[in-house]
């Protein structure tokens, strides 16, 4: 079950009362710009039943616990963000088994959520995510790191690098407005990397999602701001997830 995070809860009043979209007024225009919204996490690891082996395929790859540790601190975002712990997940010390499914027409309104990986169809056997809220500007910033088998981690990186050509656009749930999705490389970042910008005329501010790939793990972070597109602020990020995983992943 996806979740939403505390961010999503803040409503504008031109919004549905469910809205996964946060608040924020512009004094130019009557009807209010709602900043980019974030909503949904993985689910909870899976349980141990359905857990993978330790050794095999999995062995010497990081585990969920492994990775959350990796995650960056509170110390690493600006003053006034906390933690949202329902946007917590990790897989602890098991593993998850590997799945591939057939996407053949992406849901793209799954890059409004923190868990955006997920529109690849390919999960992986451990991974760690949470997110840091601003509850005044209502911006966030969400991290995940996801380990695959073998090379299955470039196959996802390559995956993510083609967002935006299946998903050039796509309609905002709760805005019902068109939003539009660009997308580059984004050099000397970990074995590759990508920045995808979404941006909407609903919003104020726009999202930033960036990918990157060391060794058999994938970096994934969501920058939800009401000031600029997130850009700065997702590099940011994602440079301090390779970093920690350099030599370990």
């Amino acid at each position: 079950m996806r979740q939403i995070s505390s961010a999503a809860r803040l409503l504008t009043v031109a919004a549905l009362p469910l809205a996964l979209t946060a608040c924020s007024f512009t004094a130019a225009k009557a009807t209010p710009k709602a900043a980019p919204k974030t909503a949904g996490s993985k689910p909870a690891a899976a349980a141990p039943s359905a857990a993978a082996p330790a050794g095999g395929p999995n062995k010497g790859l990081l585990t969920g616990r492994q990775l959350k540790a990796l995650l960056a601190p509170a110390s690493f975002f600006a003053s006034g963000f906390t933690p949202d712990p329902e946007l917590a997940r990790d897989t602890g010390d098991t593993y998850q088994l590997p799945a591939t499914a057939d996407v053949p027409t992406p849901d793209c309104t799954k890059l409004g959520g923190t868990s955006w990986t997920e529109i690849t169809g390919i999960a992986g056997v451990s991974f760690a995510q949470d997110a840091y809220v601003d509850k005044d500007s209502s911006e966030e910033f969400a991290q995940e790191i996801d380990v695959y088998r073998d090379t299955t981690a470039t196959t996802v990186l390559d995956a993510l690098g083609k967002i935006s050509m299946a998903c050039p656009s796509y309609t905002d749930g709760a805005t019902h407005a068109k939003v539009t999705v660009a997308e580059k490389p984004l050099a000397g970042v970990g074995d590759g990397a990508w920045v995808i910008t979404e941006t909407s005329s609903a919003w104020q501010g726009g999202t930033t999602l960036v990918a990157a790939r060391v060794g058999t793990s994938v970096v994934t972070v969501l920058v939800s701001s009401s000031t600029d597109n997130g850009v700065a602020g997702g590099t940011k990020l994602a440079k301090q997830l390779v970093a920690s995983l350099k030599g370990k992943a």
